[in-house]
């Protein structure tokens, strides 16, 4: 690696050729790997992959070797949440000047197979993961590229690796059901999200606490599993409706979920909030339109996507920067769908 000698300096980048000669490859074939071509064994490229990482090859990338591009895969785009969280992003990166290439993740969060060759080739300013996952083999390949990657609303576990923008989504469940609480409910029941995504397992921990606190002991058979889908609402909310001591009210983890339980009360020949009490979360625009307008929990998205987003430009200029986690914070907000239970 070329230094310039002096103890308090920050090593230079190594030159391609340098790199080329520590692989024992040709320029053209280190070129080929930055560029995410193919025609490189799987062994050459995770040797070069990771010289080119130890070697802190293009750690600081110039404005002519990248593309005034963000990068963004997305779980779900097709959904509100989703729609709302791109949307976000793409506000912002236009006051920038900034364009965007959007793509959506598959069923298991991750990209479909060729995703991260292509945005090696396009050299983007920076990714932008929402409740989606990369493979460690492609964070390192992007590590080594010195493209910075931010993660919003983070699929899985905390990882060191990529900076995190999200949500307070404990105080969000506490504070769903604490206003069930207050309003005189007892017999509150959950539907949950997937039990390996973090908002899911924060917020359920967030419905214990508040029924803990009020001395209201959790029941077994009022939680139930979901993926924060409609059906999960219609199908959970009508077993729930239909068992022999039925819920006064229900906190659903997401908007879609609360409109099926709304569905499923109806079948049942349920009002809302008359016979039963719904609490969503998400505070998407359905919400409001929903008959009743829906009482929920505001998750900040469009302050989520402009942390983010200010976030990427912010590692482009400053790579080293020291940043983990942040969560911004969740506020209840009540509207018709929720009142006291009857005597």
């Amino acid at each position: 690696m070329v230094n310039d000698g002096a103890d308090d300096a920050r090593p230079t980048r190594a030159t391609l050729s340098e790199v080329a000669a520590l692989a024992n490859v040709s320029v053209a074939t280190v070129s080929k790997v930055l560029n995410g071509r193919s025609g490189v064994s799987d062994e050459t490229r995770a040797r070069i992959e990771s010289l080119l990482e130890e070697q802190n090859y293009n750690r600081r990338l110039s404005a002519q070797s990248t593309a005034p591009l963000i990068e963004v895969l997305c779980f779900e785009i097709d959904s509100p949440f989703g729609g709302a969280a791109v949307s976000g992003i793409e506000r912002i990166a236009r006051e920038h000047e900034i364009g965007m290439v959007v793509t959506g993740a598959e069923e298991s969060h991750l990209p479909s197979r060729g995703w991260i060759d292509g945005v090696l080739r396009r050299q983007p300013l920076g990714i932008i993961l929402v409740a989606a996952l990369l493979p460690e083999k492609d964070l390192a390949r992007l590590r080594s590229r010195g493209i910075p990657i931010v993660m919003m609303d983070p699929y899985g576990a905390p990882t060191t690796d990529a900076p995190a923008i999200g949500s307070a989504d404990w105080n969000g469940g506490f504070l769903a059901t604490q206003h069930l609480i207050k309003l005189g409910h007892e017999r509150i029941a959950i539907i949950t999200g997937p039990e390996d995504m973090m908002a899911s397992t924060a917020r359920l921990s967030g419905y214990r606490a508040a029924l803990d606190a009020a001395g209201i002991p959790a029941r077994r058979d009022y939680i139930r599993p979901g993926t924060f889908h409609r059906d999960d609402g219609v199908t959970e909310g009508r077993d729930l409706l239909s068992s022999a001591e039925p819920p006064t009210a229900i906190f659903a983890s997401s908007d879609l979920q609360a409109l099926g339980v709304y569905e499923a009360a109806r079948s049942l020949g349920l009002r809302v909030p008359d016979d039963l009490s719904v609490v969503g979360y998400d505070d998407l625009p359905i919400a409001r339109w929903a008959g009743p307008p829906l009482t929920t929990v505001r998750v900040p998205l469009a302050e989520m996507a402009e942390q983010a987003m200010h976030l990427v430009l912010r590692l482009r200029d400053e790579p080293e920067l020291a940043f983990s986690r942040v969560d911004l914070a969740t506020s209840l907000v009540a509207r018709e769908s929720s009142a006291p239970p009857r005597v």
